[in-house]
C-alpha cells in the first residue's frame, strides 16, 4: 500500500523540517525495499511537497524552494498523510502576524477539512499554531515549542497542551515540539502508519536518538528573568534546595498570594507551582551530576530527596531520562 504524505510548505517554512521529513521517508523506503524490514507491516509513506498555490516559497534561510503541486488542488485520501513543518515563527508577534495573513487564514481552514478525512494530519514546532488555529486541535491533546508553550496555552484554551512532550498523538492528529523534534514526528508517523519496527530500524540508520521528553531542553531562564515573581521563587528555591517547600512559602518569596502565584506560573510553565520547584530541583540536580563526581544519593539528599528511588523517578520524569544517563553522556 502506497500513502502519500503531503507536505504542506509556506513561505518562512523552517529548512531542516523540510530536509528531516524526505530523509526519513526516503530511507523508510530503501529500508523496505532492501527487505529489512522482516515485521511484515505493510505501507509506504511517499513524500509530495505541496504549496498552497503550487508555487515556490522562500525558506526560513530565504532559498527558494520548488514544490510538486498545490495544495488547493490536491484530494489526499483516507490513506494519505498531511504534514506541515515548522514556519520559523519565533516569538508572539511573528505568530500574531503570520496567522492573520490571508494565506494562512486559507491554510488553516484547508487544514480544518482535511483533518476528518486523512489517516494523519500533524504540525510540528510554531506549525501547531496554524493546526491549532484551524480547529483541527479542539478537543485534542498537543504539544508544541516549549518557549511558545504558554502563549499556545492563552490562544488554544480547548486543546490540553502537553508542553514537556517530544510528541503528542490524539486520535489521527499529531503534534511536535520545536525545530529538530519534527524527526521525532516523522518516525511517529512512520511507526503508526507502517509499523514501529520500520521506524527503529530507520532511527538506527539515521541515527536518531529516540525521545520522548522536550524537559532536558528546556531553558527556564528565558520565561522566568522576564518575570520578577519566577525570579523570586527561583531565589527561594535555590536557597533551601534541600528543605521542604510548601505553596504558602513560595507565596511569602515573592510576596503574593498563592492562588496568583499558581496562576503565574501556570501561564509561564503550563504546572503548577509545587511541579516547578520539582523542575528547578531537577534542573540543580543536573547540573550536580555534570560537574562533580557525588553520587546519586548524594545529590538526591541535597535537592531535598531523602529517598533515592523516588528522586530517580522524578528526575526522569522531569528531565526525560534517568541520573545516570545525564551523566554517561
Amino acid at each position: 500500500m502506497i500513502r502519500t504524505c503531503f507536505v504542506v510548505v509556506a513561505n518562512g517554512v523552517a529548512d531542516g523540517p523540510v530536509g528531516i521529513t524526505l530523509d526519513v521517508l526516503g530511507a523508510a523506503t530503501r529500508i523496505r525495499r532492501a527487505g529489512l524490514d522482516t515485521s511484515g507491516g505493510k505501507g509506504e509513506l511517499v513524500p509530495k511537497l505541496v504549496s498552497l498555490d503550487g508555487q515556490p516559497v522562500r525558506t526560513a534561510a530565504k532559498r527558494g524552494l520548488e514544490v510538486d503541486g498545490a495544495l488547493r488542488d490536491a484530494r489526499p485520501g483516507k490513506r494519505d498523510v498531511v504534514l506541515v513543518p515548522g514556519l520559523g515563527m519565533a516569538s508572539e508577534p511573528e505568530i500574531e502576524r503570520t496567522l492573520a495573513n490571508d494565506s494562512a487564514v486559507e491554510l488553516a481552514a484547508r487544514l480544518a477539512k482535511l483533518a476528518p478525512r486523512v489517516a494523519a494530519i500533524g504540525a510540528s514546532c510554531s506549525a501547531t499554531f496554524l493546526l491549532a488555529a484551524s480547529g483541527a486541535l479542539d478537543g485534542h491533546a498537543a504539544t508544541t515549542t516549549w518557549w511558545l508553550a504558554p502563549v499556545f496555552a492563552r490562544r488554544f484554551p480547548n486543546v490540553e497542551l502537553r508542553q514537556d512532550r517530544m510528541v503528542v498523538s490524539s486520535g489521527n492528529r499529531m503534534t511536535a515540539g520545536s525545530a529538530f523534534a519534527h524527526a521525532d514526528l516523522v518516525l511517529a508517523l512512520v511507526a503508526k502508519l507502517a509499523g514501529p519496527t520500520l521506524a527503529h530500524l530507520v532511527a538506527s540508520y539515521l541515527v536518531l536518538d529516540e525521545r520522548t521528553s522536550q524537559a532536558r531542553y528546556m531553558v527556564r531562564s528565558h520565561v522566568r528573568t522576564n518575570d520578577p515573581m519566577l525570579g523570586a521563587v527561583e531565589k527561594y528555591v535555590l536557597a533551601n534546595l534541600a528543605s521542604s517547600v510548601e505553596l504558602a512559602d513560595l507565596a511569602r518569596a515573592a510576596r503574593t498570594s498563592p492562588r496568583t502565584l499558581a496562576r503565574r506560573v501556570s501561564a509561564a510553565f503550563g504546572t503548577t507551582p509545587l511541579r516547578y520547584v520539582q523542575r528547578l530541583k531537577m534542573d540543580r540536580a543536573a547540573h550536580l551530576l555534570e560537574s562533580s563526581r557525588d553520587s546519586v544519593d548524594a545529590i538526591a539528599e541535597r535537592v531535598g530527596y531523602a529517598d533515592a528511588s523516588a528522586f530517580r523517578r522524578v528526575f526522569r520524569r522531569e528531565m526525560g531520562r534517568s541520573p545516570r544517563e545525564l551523566r554517561e553522556t
